[in-house]
């Protein structure tokens, strides 16, 4: 047997480079192990076999084992037949466990179609429970990418591929002793799956910077492979993106100096992505500038990152009506535009970019002056929808982290095609609709509004797209024109930046037969934090906690269910530029300590690991002592009145200290409906607003989220024109 076993680790080794990491981990399971592994390929249970130290035992499915070359493969090592639903076999695979065997077992009972994880069951968890062994959980990377996986047609396979395995510390499963029965069997199932998961992310490579990982993609699948498109409809390939990095980079660094912020004021394009990565080559930190946000936030951002020069597009400002905002732009700050940078170009540059991308990390190495992981990768803005925009500076790891901490939750692959119309000066549409699908082979198709609604569900149909990106107000406007076979192709359908509507989640349930699935997460976060999935969905919450993720709730004055969300992971931002102290970075830090980002939102997390969020902290009215949530207050108006838009804020009350007032677009809407609404379904009387107030049009962001200060603005005690706003009061 030992024989066997050096010969075939000396053939893998040859043939695949195989990389083996933490092995000390084995021997500090002890004897009483089950080793736990994603399933990539038919090669895993020999690498395995090699590899691992000790005498192991395979937990082999019965229906798997009696193919004929199962059998002769099984011949060689030792293994135990079962059936990973028959509760005769987990009884079986526990009193052999409890014999101080090794025994291992592929937690997914498949080999992955998806090159992610698949199903986890429930039955290795229980097995790991009722035998109180230790779980080893081994990572096999690489094998996933030979012709001895089911990924042909999803993966640019290769025939010797490095394949890496990494173990990690043992674990064991800690279950109350009061739960018992099938909920004792579905807590297994759940910390197994959640154990899986962790593996899966915290052996992902997200230590490096955004260009090393752009050139991995275009090592994996290829520097031929489209990957990009926008409304030029001119598809680019990895080698075509690369070689416009290196060319663009020239001419703006000579504008520029190493280690300079420069804003990016440009639609959703592909040259907005070059610009984005040819800076970072350069040295240089991109600050995505919100072209909506209005001249005074787009002025305070600039002064709190202390801009010079800012990159726009004269075509985009004459097509976006961008004039009045530019020339407020052009007395603080100098505006460069693509089109004269094209002009100054020379042959020289545009050879020197080609022989720079055909030696790509070379002249990265050389030019970037071999920046870290750690190093800040771009500055993005908050919102402002409740004050001045701050400067949230993220790493190339806080953004890479991210994009594993997604990929280890959901099966995206090489096949999707993603359509964004979030804008990139959004976190959702940089990392999820940009970096994610880019650094992973997809291909996406940029377009520069999301506003469009009667255009981008057409789109949808046209590229067969299968990922689609949104807020509510978007989905809504979407689903409001959309035909009900545009949106045929479509796999996956995320919401986030603000709350999903029960209306918008019921009519793409019913018009497209699609389950949206709301994330949550803030642009200071890089941005996801938690997100629904197919195997984990719970209607009205926000998902489960994405993994590398600690939480805290802090206790809330007024707050029986839930508290303050404090959260630290790889993901959370280096930290706040501030106008009022320009240039000058302040970490995150919450009362838990430094490095913990105080989110601002009340929260609860149920028993199974899902968030609900009962509203920012900010958005609670103190009403004679009692607290009451504005966003409660905006969803009790959305029953009432589903296919309108709500916002609700707190004004100063003589009396009671606070007292809410309502905007919304349904015409004809009065306090009296809503009050009587509010009795039928058994709300307080807190929860009804004082003030009801009609507009046509609801302020919104660029961004999608609704524009508090603008609300507040209309609700002003101040008289407002009858014909934008009409108002019924108590």
């Amino acid at each position: 047997m030992t024989l066997i076993k050096l010969i075939l680790r000396w053939l893998l080794t040859r043939l695949y480079g195989v990389e083996v990491h933490g092995l000390a981990h084995c021997r500090q399971a002890g004897g009483r192990v089950l080793i736990v592994a994603n399933h990539t390929s038919y090669l895993d249970a020999a690498l395995l076999f090699a590899f691992l130290p000790g005498h192991l035992t395979f937990a082999v499915n019965a229906g798997v084992a009696r193919r004929w070359w199962v059998r002769l493969a099984l011949a060689w090592v030792d293994h135990f037949p079962m059936e990973p639903a028959n509760p005769f076999s987990i009884r079986g695979l526990v009193k052999f466990v409890q014999q101080g065997r090794q025994a291992v077992i592929f937690p997914e009972g498949r080999i992955t179609v998806t090159g992610s994880l698949m199903k986890i069951y429930q039955g290795p968890g229980l097995v790991a429970d009722r035998s109180r062994a230790a779980l080893l959980p081994v990572r096999i990377d690489g094998a996933q990418l030979s012709p001895f996986s089911r990924l042909r047609g999803r993966e640019r396979l290769r025939w010797f591929p490095r394949i890496r395995i990494t173990v990690l510390p043992p674990r064991h499963l800690l279950i109350p002793t009061a739960v018992r029965g099938r909920a004792r069997r579905v807590a297994a199932g759940r910390l197994l799956a959640d154990l899986m998961t962790e593996m899966i992310f915290v052996t992902s490579d997200y230590r490096h910077t955004l260009f090393e990982a752009l050139l991995d993609a275009r090592r994996r699948h290829g520097g031929r492979r489209l990957v990009m498109e926008d409304v030029e409809r001119r598809p680019v390939s990895y080698d075509g993106l690369i070689r416009r990095i290196f060319v663009l980079g020239r001419v703006l660094a000579g504008d520029t100096a190493r280690g300079e912020r420069v804003g990016l004021l440009l639609p959703n394009t592909v040259n907005t992505v070059a610009a984005l990565f040819a800076l970072q080559v350069h040295g240089r930190v991109p600050a995505m500038l919100n072209f909506s946000a209005g001249a005074r936030n787009v002025l305070a951002a600039a002064q709190a990152v202390e801009l010079r020069i800012v990159v726009t597009s004269r075509r985009f400002v004459q097509m976006a009506r961008l004039a009045a905002l530019i020339e407020r732009l052009e007395e603080r700050l100098r505006m460069v535009y693509l089109e004269d940078l094209r002009d100054r170009l020379q042959a020289g540059d545009r050879l020197r970019g080609v022989w720079c991308a055909l030696f790509a990390r070379t002249a990265y190495n050389h030019l970037s002056r071999r920046a870290q992981a750690g190093d800040p990768a771009v500055v993005l803005f908050t919102s402002g929808s409740e004050g001045v925009p701050k400067g949230v500076v993220l790493s190339h790891a806080n953004l890479l982290a991210n994009r594993a901490q997604l990929a280890a939750r959901l099966d995206f692959n090489a096949q999707d095609i993603i359509l964004n119309a979030l804008p990139m000066f959004h976190s959702f549409g940089l990392t999820a609709g940009t970096l994610l699908p880019l650094l992973s082979g997809m291909k996406t198709f940029f377009y520069p509004n999301p506003l469009h609604y009667r255009i981008i569900p057409e789109l949808a149909y046209d590229l067969n797209a299968t990922i689609l990106f949104g807020t509510n107000t978007f989905l809504a406007g979407y689903a409001r024109y959309a035909h009900p076979y545009d949106f045929y192709s479509m796999r996956y359908v995320f919401a986030g930046a603000e709350k999903l509507h029960d209306e918008t989640r019921r009519v793409w349930a019913e018009k497209f037969g699609l389950r949206v699935l709301e994330g949550y997460g803030s642009t200071e976060t890089a941005p996801v934090l938690a997100v629904n999935t197919p195997m984990d969905f719970r209607a009205g919450s926000v998902g489960r906690l994405i993994p590398g993720i600690e939480y805290e709730l802090e206790p809330v004055p007024g707050v029986s269910a839930g508290g303050r969300l404090l959260v630290r992971g790889p993901n959370i931002m280096l930290g706040y530029l501030r106008a009022g102290r320009p240039g000058v970075l302040e970490p995150p830090a919450a009362t838990r300590g430094n490095g913990w980002y105080d989110t601002g939102d009340i929260a609860r997390v149920d028993d199974d690991g899902f968030v609900w969020l009962l509203g920012r902290a900010r958005r609670f009215a103190k009403i004679g002592g009692e607290m009451v949530s504005l966003a409660a207050v905006e969803d009790l108006a959305a029953r009432l009145w589903p296919k309108a838009l709500h916002a609700a804020i707190n004004l100063p009350d003589p009396r009671k200290g606070e007292r809410i007032a309502l905007l919304t677009t349904q015409g004809g809407a009065t306090r009296e409906q809503l009050a009587a609404f509010a009795k039928q379904e058994g709300a307080g009387e807190l929860m009804v607003p004082r003030r009801v107030a009609v507009t046509r049009v609801m302020p919104v962001l660029g961004s999608g989220k609704v524009d508090y200060g603008a609300v507040r603005e209309l609700l002003d005690e101040q008289p407002v024109p009858p014909m934008v706003v009409t108002t019924t009061k108590q």
